[in-house]
């Protein structure tokens, strides 16, 4: 019995000892959980401040040069060329003849229609006669009139055909393509010579929705090649497509002028450079300041170390530097790089 009671109380006393271990761990991991809070680390960052400046459009495309014109001459009518007066290479008035194809089926046919003609003209003067005299009805004269008007039509057809055996330059130029030979037969419509008119060259270049924005028809552009170094030639923007394509980019055309002796040639690699300055002041931030994409723009503000996220609303992107429209005031400082670590109320050391 007595061991019994000694038993009890061992059983006892590691109970009590094993309760009193548990509320001193507790009590351990109470404080150290109320201890205070480590003090908060300085994240490093990059920064760059909002200014105002002048807004500076720096666009520059490339493209090749197209003609001005660039016009096929068809032969009007069917019939083998019985004369071709041009040859590769050759500079061109517009109206000048080019070729002439036979004209003696032509000619016959002519004669035979004003010779219709005349007859009819002298059946209706004399059914003319005879009615006055009651010697004819109206109904005679009428058709004789109407067989002579017919014949009058045949008369100008024929001289029409007769004329179109000229072929003609469409417009001034240069000869790029000599498609005949003097004694070949052609149809009607066949290309008798392609002609190019460099007199002006035509460079067509396509702009994003930003960019297309900026421009405007009328506005001189700078052209350069590098087959020219260092020489500019001067154009003027004459087109701009009111239709996307399906990649939204907008077709542009500008007219060069290539009067000097046509020195820039069909196909010529160019650079066309839109850069203007305009009288309007902007406020800037750089692009790597945006922690979201453009249309949902914010930015951390650094104040006293500490930086806030503020939302902008942002403008036009040009040189690596995007306008803000509304958000921030000049002078604000934006964190451009480390943005990543960074939440509402970081603290932060700048970098340089």
């Amino acid at each position: 019995m007595k061991k019994k009671y000694i038993l009890g109380i061992v059983a006892i006393a590691l109970v009590s000892l094993v309760i009193y271990q548990l509320s001193a761990n507790k009590k351990e991991l109470n404080k150290k959980n109320n201890q205070a809070p480590a003090a908060n680390v300085s994240i490093p960052v990059k920064v760059a401040q909002a200014v105002e400046e002048e807004q500076e459009i720096v666009i520059r495309k490339t493209g090749n040069l197209a003609p001005f014109k660039e016009v096929k001459a068809l032969a009007i009518t069917g019939g083998t060329l019985a004369s071709v007066l041009f040859e590769l290479g050759d500079q061109v008035s517009q109206g000048q003849v080019l070729a002439r194809t036979d004209a003696r089926t032509y000619q016959l046919d002519l004669q035979k229609a004003e010779s219709t003609a005349l007859k009819l003209h002298n059946d209706l003067n004399t059914y003319t006669e005879l009615l006055q005299g009651q010697a004819a009805t109206q109904e005679k004269v009428n058709q004789v009139r109407q067989d002579y008007l017919d014949a009058v039509n045949q008369v100008k057809l024929a001289k029409k055909n007769l004329a179109d055996v000229v072929i003609k330059a469409p417009t001034s130029g240069t000869i790029a393509v000599k498609s005949v030979e003097q004694g070949l037969f052609v149809n009607a419509g066949t290309e008798i010579a392609t002609i190019i008119n460099l007199s002006q060259a035509k460079v067509k270049v396509n702009l994003t929705e930003t960019e297309v924005y900026q421009v405007s028809e009328g506005q001189q552009i700078k052209i350069t090649t590098d087959v020219y170094p260092g020489k500019e030639f001067h154009g003027k923007i004459s087109f701009i497509s009111p239709q996307a394509d399906e990649t939204h980019n907008y077709s542009v055309e500008i007219m060069v002028d290539n009067a000097a002796k046509a020195v820039l040639r069909s196909g010529t690699f160019v650079y066309a450079d839109f850069s203007r300055k305009t009288k309007q002041t902007v406020l800037v931030i750089p692009r790597e300041a945006l922690t979201e994409s453009v249309k949902n723009a914010s930015v951390y503000v650094v104040s006293n170390n500490t930086v806030r996220l503020k939302s902008i609303r942002t403008g036009l992107e040009i040189a690596g530097k995007i306008q803000v429209i509304s958000g921030l005031e000049a002078g604000e400082v934006v964190v451009t790089s480390g943005q990543i670590n960074l939440h509402e109320g970081s603290s932060v050391s700048i970098s340089k």
